[in-house]
């Protein structure tokens, strides 16, 4: 088949994508079939065609401009907006990010996480700004929240599939934790910092290894997760005092990052199958 005839063949595949005249999946098979290194794919950008952008209706650009200069006037009104209004008008933008990042997923990737990172900076943003304004300054709000955003992070992440937003619920919750561990413990022992430690780290694992069967990506997040845990009482002691002298610390970092090598050296045949 001639270079001519295959690009006039993709182009009239992506026309089908764009038409929904077959399902996704079909053409993805389609386009794998056709194109190859010497075939460009049709121009895109962030996923839109330009062939999209060419034969775009004016009421998708008239929807599009009403719709950014909502979001501007908005933008440049928030403080002048009552305490309810600022909270409906947050929460609203919130959730239309996180819709829109749902719908185009599948599609369009590379806009899904851009939305869900812009809803997700958003949230704890406007959260931060409008418990400000509201004059609530007790660090026991602001922990609280961050540990909501953690879970609505974390929840995206697992329902979207995205490596980076379970990440980062993730490590919201543990500093979280990491908190209320300085509040109760004002002076540690060391021993005491392990206990509180070391089975959020074996459990965290042992979720991983749970998840695997089902979700790999969840699963290698879990073990990232809890190999960073296992680390953390070592880590904390540039935070508060405690009765133990540097060395011992440094001995007991050692001893853990060289167990850590151990492990995953004789389990690697394990591990290997929850992450790949």
């Amino acid at each position: 088949m001639d270079a001519e005839r295959r690009k006039v063949i993709v182009r009239e595949i992506d026309h089908w994508r764009r038409s929904k005249l077959l399902p996704e999946h079909y053409c993805d098979f389609l386009m794998n079939l056709y194109v190859d290194d010497m075939t460009p794919k049709p121009a895109s950008l962030l996923g839109v065609s330009a062939t999209a952008v060419t034969n775009s209706n004016w009421k998708i650009w008239l929807f599009a401009l009403a719709v950014i200069a909502a979001l501007a006037l908005s933008a440049l009104n928030f403080n002048s907006f009552g305490l309810p209004m600022q909270i409906g008008i947050s929460t609203l933008f919130v959730i239309i990010c996180y819709a829109v990042a749902y719908r185009q997923f599948s599609r369009t990737p590379v806009i899904a996480y851009v939305l869900c990172g812009i809803a997700s900076i958003a949230m704890l943003l406007l959260g931060l700004h409008i418990m400000d304004l509201s004059g609530i300054h007790t660090s026991t709000t602001y922990i609280g929240y961050l540990a909501f955003c953690s879970c609505i992070w974390l929840f995206n992440g697992l329902i979207g599939r995205m490596a980076i937003f379970q990440i980062c619920g993730w490590l919201g919750l543990v500093g979280t934790y990491s908190w209320l561990l300085i509040q109760k413990l004002e002076h540690p022992a060391w021993f005491s910092l392990e206990l509180s430690w070391v089975p959020v780290s074996i459990v965290l694992i042992w979720m991983a290894w749970l998840a695997h069967h089902t979700n790999k990506q969840a699963a290698s997040v879990l073990m990232l997760v809890g190999g960073l845990v296992w680390f953390i009482p070592e880590a904390m002691t540039f935070l508060v005092d405690i009765e133990m002298s540097s060395r011992l610390i440094q001995i007991s970092f050692t001893a853990k990052l060289v167990s850590v090598g151990v492990a995953l050296f004789l389990l690697r045949k394990k591990w290997v199958e929850w992450v790949m």
